[in-house]
C-alpha cells in the first residue's frame, strides 16, 4: 500500500490542516508517513504545497518525484494546474471549483476548469458552497479532504478520529462540523 499525495492551494486555505489530518489518520492506522511543505509567501496569498507520502512500508524520502503522485488535492483550481507533472498515469485530481483570485491577471476560471477536465480522473467540487450550507465556511478544506478520501488508502473512520484529535480542544461543535464536512465531501466524490 502506498499513497503519494500532493496538496496544493493558497496560504490560508487550510492545506496544512489537511496534511495534519492525513498524517494523524495514517498514524492511527500504524502506517508510515513522510511530509514536506513548501510555503511560497503563504501569508500574502502565495502558493502552498505539501508532499504527503503514506505507506505500510518504510519511506525513504519525503519528496514525491515527478510522474509518481497518486493524487493531487487542490483547494484552488489554478494551483492544481501547477502540479500536473507530478501525476502518474492513473492518478486522481480533486480540486475546488472556486478560485482564490489573489492576482490581478488570474486567468478566466472557465479556461482553468477546461484544462482540469482534460485529466482523465478528476473531480471538481464546490467545497466553498458545501461548507457555507453547513454554516462552517472554514471547513471547505475538510470538504476537499472528504472528496479525496476514497482515493487515499486509509480507513475513513481514521480520518474522523484524526479530526477528533486535532480539533478536540476547540470543542465538540467544531469537531462535529468538520466530521460532517468530511462526510459531505466523500458523498460528493462517491456519486461521481
Amino acid at each position: 500500500m502506498k499513497s503519494d499525495i500532493i496538496l496544493s492551494g493558497v496560504g490560508g486555505q487550510g492545506i496544512l490542516s489537511i496534511a495534519a489530518t492525513i498524517g494523524t489518520a495514517a498514524l492511527i492506522g500504524n502506517l508510515h508517513i513522510k511530509q514536506s511543505e513548501v510555503h511560497g509567501m503563504s501569508q500574502r496569498g502565495g502558493n502552498v504545497i505539501s508532499h504527503m507520502r503514506v505507506s505500510d512500508k518504510e519511506i525513504a524520502s519525503d519528496l514525491i518525484p515527478k510522474g509518481q503522485a497518486n493524487l493531487i488535492v487542490s483547494v484552488e483550481p489554478m494551483e492544481a494546474l501547477r502540479y500536473l507533472s507530478f501525476m502518474e498515469k492513473d492518478a486522481w485530481l480533486i480540486t475546488n471549483s472556486k478560485p482564490f483570485m489573489n492576482i490581478p491577471d488570474y486567468p478566466d476560471i472557465q479556461d482553468v476548469l477546461s484544462e482540469i477536465k482534460k485529466i482523465k480522473n478528476h473531480i471538481i467540487i464546490d467545497a466553498d458552497t458545501i461548507a457555507k450550507k453547513l454554516k462552517s465556511i472554514r471547513s471547505s478544506n475538510i470538504v476537499m479532504l472528504g472528496a479525496a478520501s476514497p482515493y487515499i488508502d486509509i480507513p475513513f473512520e481514521n480520518f474522523k478520529e484524526a479530526l477528533r484529535q486535532i480539533f478536540g480542544r476547540k470543542g465538540e461543535e467544531v469537531v462535529n462540523k468538520n466530521i460532517i464536512a468530511l462526510e459531505k465531501g466523500r458523498e460528493f466524490a462517491l456519486k461521481k
